[in-house]
Parts: structure tokens; sequence; C-alpha cells
């Protein structure tokens, strides 16, 4: 997809369809997961980890891996290709009608965004970006990845992070985490920082230890699951006593045991002998928890101080009161089941409850007449309210279950392609050449540039198998090459 190449314009102010005061807000629910792979590709069942047999669905999912099998050869095919992680993940959850909204990879670190596919078009404003805080700070071993958007209107940030390591250095991921959140920037006026927006998440391998306490100790407290006894000595909250960028983030109680280090495929801890320069010696990894997920909720500011170094205005704090948001953890634990890293995964669900900023999407759109191969077809989409459109605009036609916004069969520019257009209805022309000839449950998506994100979805449709290619007997790889992404059925059911 060619890049925007043109001035980046700001998400629209709030519908105004919604009344102030008139809904008490709607309820979705976040799955979080951050897990250090150690380097190893899936293996196993993922359904615990993504809670999947739960009654509850989540209406998004925010997945951060750490140390992603990144060597040269393995790193630039996942460039071009998904790496094996974010494939998994997405041929799990596309059935179940998520897709993959955004992603960013910085090496071994990868943050991955599915939503529900009926939130789509009202997350908007999609960025991602990366600091590196390794080598010098300029390897990638080490840093943070992260992704910005607005859900329905309110101003989102997700951090993962993979801090320092050694029991030693906790100042010195505090040092990096203060220098990722101080250098990360978004092109958006209402949060152009981490800070800035409303709601922040940061988890990953942060790396801070058990200081202090002996390893017979540390050991004694995890079988006798009086985890509490440790909490004075973990460095994360020792640190946040003394560290004003981290007294804003809260956490839930560590109620479940530390995740870090585990002997592999098992569930004991560090048990293994290290050699050194000199030979063996007994030191083992004092078990820790290592693996966090904290957030943090913008509070009002109160003076005109906090007000200019927050770039929170008059305007931004009248909005947080005219809409709402509130967060509720209703789990966080780590997950036993998974021992193929030296890490266990941890995962935190959260209830969101916020007022919509807009109940309808930018864009209505809808085919027009019966679609197949064997004649041109013609969109119709109508814009539902202002919004900054582009020469970059799309629309895509996708198959129902599609995985992801770049899982397309075919997409049409909608400036180059429009065929007529009024002040309400505008119709958009597609080649037959580029419709699957074997046809399908499908959908089509318009794609702002601008925004980042997909503004506008139409209902499944049926696209016709091709009659000519019935007829002469044509195999659809010898038609349409675009076929072959559909080839297969049983991959949508």
């Amino acid at each position: 997809m060619m890049e925007e190449n043109e001035e980046q314009s700001e998400v629209q102010q709030p519908d105004p369809s919604p009344k102030k005061g008139t809904s008490d807000g709607d309820s979705f629910r976040l799955h979080i997961v951050t897990w250090n792979v150690a380097t190893v590709d899936p293996a196993g069942d993922l359904t615990s980890l993504l809670h999947l047999n739960s009654p509850k669905s989540p209406d998004l999912y925010v997945i951060g891996l750490q140390e992603v099998y990144s060597r040269p050869l393995r790193f630039v095919s996942d460039i071009v290709f998904d790496d094996p992680w974010s494939h998994v993940f997405m041929s799990i959850l596309a059935p179940r009608k998520y897709i993959k909204v955004s992603s960013i990879r910085m090496q071994g670190l990868l943050l991955l965004f599915f939503s529900k596919l009926e939130h789509v078009p009202f997350i908007r404003d999609i960025q991602a970006t990366y600091t590196r805080t390794g080598i010098f700070g300029y390897w990638g071993n080490k840093g943070g990845v992260s992704i910005h958007l607005s859900f329905y209107g309110h101003m989102l940030c997700f951090l993962n992070c993979h801090l320092a390591a050694h029991m030693k250095y906790a100042t010195e991921r505090v040092d990096e985490f203060e220098r990722i959140m101080d250098t990360q920037t978004f092109e958006c006026k209402k949060a152009p920082k981490i800070v800035d927006h409303r709601l922040v998440f940061w988890f990953g391998d942060l790396n801070f230890r058990i200081q202090d306490h002996g390893m017979h100790f540390v050991r004694s407290c995890i079988n006798n699951q009086t985890y509490n006894l440790l909490w004075s000595k973990d460095q994360l909250l020792m640190m946040k006593k003394k560290e004003q960028l981290l007294q804003e983030f809260d956490e839930g109680p560590l109620d479940f045991q530390p995740t870090y280090k585990f002997d592999l495929n098992s569930d004991t801890y560090d048990s293994r002998l290290y050699r050194t320069w000199f030979g063996f010696n007994g030191k083992k990894r004092k078990p820790a928890w290592t693996d966090r997920i904290l957030w943090r909720l913008r509070s009002k500011a109160t003076t005109a101080d906090e007000q200019e170094e927050n770039t929170v205005d008059a305007k931004q704090l009248e909005e947080d009161e005219d809409y709402p948001l509130k967060i509720r953890q209703d789990l966080y634990t780590s997950n036993m089941e998974y021992s193929i890293s030296d890490h266990k995964p941890v995962i935190g669900i959260f209830t969101l409850e916020l007022r919509k900023m807009y109940e309808t999407p930018l864009v209505r759109l809808q085919p027009e007449g019966d679609w197949s191969a064997d004649i041109d077809a013609m969109v119709l989409y109508s814009p539902l309210q202002p919004f900054p459109s582009s020469m970059w605009d799309w629309i895509g036609l996708y198959k129902v279950g599609f995985t992801s916004i770049t899982d397309y069969i075919t997409y049409t520019w909608v400036k180059d392609d429009e065929v007529a257009f009024n002040e309400e209805i505008i119709q958009v022309y597609v080649s037959k050449e580029e419709i699957p000839v074997r046809g399908g449950e499908c959908v089509l998506c318009y794609y702002s540039s601008t925004l980042r994100s997909i503004i506008g979805i139409s209902e499944p449709f049926k696209v016709h198998e091709s009659k000519v290619a019935i007829e002469e007997g044509l195999l659809p790889e010898k038609i349409n090459g675009l076929d072959k992404t559909v080839e297969s059925e049983e991959l949508w059911k």
C-alpha cells in the first residue's frame, strides 16, 4: 500500500448526535497477555491463554510478546510474511470474528491488537511506534513498542516493554521506561505523547526482581503461597515509592506465583548449573515477578502548571467530564500451563466502562446488484458525517472471516475509480478481473489513510461463482490469481 503523502488531519470532534448525559455508558472486555517466549515458536493449544472457553468473550485482545525469534534470516522473512506467533493468533481468532487491527515488531518485541469486527469502524487514528534502549540505545533487543488509537473517541495507548535484565539494574530499568515515555510521540493533537492518553496500559518483561530475600525464603513463600511476604522487596513496588511517574500507574495484587525463571518444559524453578570462566558454579536465578501488567488512567489536572505539563487543556478536561471512562481489573494471574519458555505468560482481564463519543460509522457502504467475476461491479458508499478524506483512501473486498486489514482479496482506490457521485451517494467501480471466480461470502471495508483505519464495513453479501468459468471448465488459477486466497472454504466456516 502506498504511503500517505498528504498532511495528516486530526480526528474529528465527537459526534454531536449522542446527547450529553443521556447514556450511562457501555462496558467492554479487554484481555491482555504478556509473555517472554524465549525465541520459541508457538506450540500446543492456546485456548487457555486466550480464555476461548470463557462464557464472556473479550471485545479486544492485546498480546505483547518478548524475545520472539529474530535471527537475521527469520527476521527478514517475518517482515515479508507474518511471523509464526502472529499467524497462529490470527488463525485462532479470525473464525471467532476478531481481526488484527494493528501490530508492531521491533526485533524480538511484538505487539498485536485484535478487535471484534463490530468495533472496528470505531477504532480510529491508529499509529504504532518503537524505542530502542538496548546496547548504547541503538540495538533493538530491549526497549518498547506501542500502539496508539482512538476507541469510540477515547485515546488509548498500549505499551509493550522489555527492559534491562539482572538484579542490580533496577534504576536503569526505570530510566529506560522514563525514556520510552518521554520520547515516543504520535501525530495526534489530542494525545501527542503517551502521558496524554486517557488510558495507558504498560506491560511486558519489565525484569524487576525480588532483592534481599534469599533463595530459600523466596521458594518457601512460593510453596506456601504467602506471596505477600515478598512484596516489600519487589523492585518495582520499591521503586514506585520514590518515582513519581511509576506512582501514576496502578497494578493488581501479585497473588500469583512469580513467572520467572523456570526450567524449560517444566514447572520447576531454575535448577541448572551455570558455566563460568572457571567452570561450573551452583548459582541459580531467583524467582521473580518479571512479567507485569499495569495501567494509568489520566487524572484530572487541577492547576495550570499540571495542565501545561501534561498538555491537558480545558477542552480535554471538559471532555473527560462529559464522556467518562472507568476501568476495573477482573483478573490478574499467571498461566502455569505453558512451559515452552523460561517465563510463564501473565494475563490481565479488564472491564472498560465508557460513554461513546460517536455511535455511527463515518461511512456506510454496500455492493450494487449481484457480484460475480462475469461483470464489472459497483460499490455504493455514503459519508454519514464529515471526515478527512484522502486520495489514498481505498475500499477492500474481504472474505468473511478475514484475519487483518491487509487480508483483502482486492481493493480499489476510491478517488481513482469513482464513477458517479452526488451529495449523498458515491459510486466506485470494481473491475470483474479483480473479483474471485469461485465467489463466496464477502464484505466491503472502507479504509481511511488519514485516520489509518477502517471506518465503514458493509453487511456480508454473496459473490456468485463465475458462470463463464463453470461453462468453460477453467481453473481459478488460470483466470484470476486472487482466487488462490479464497479457495479453502473450510477456513472461513
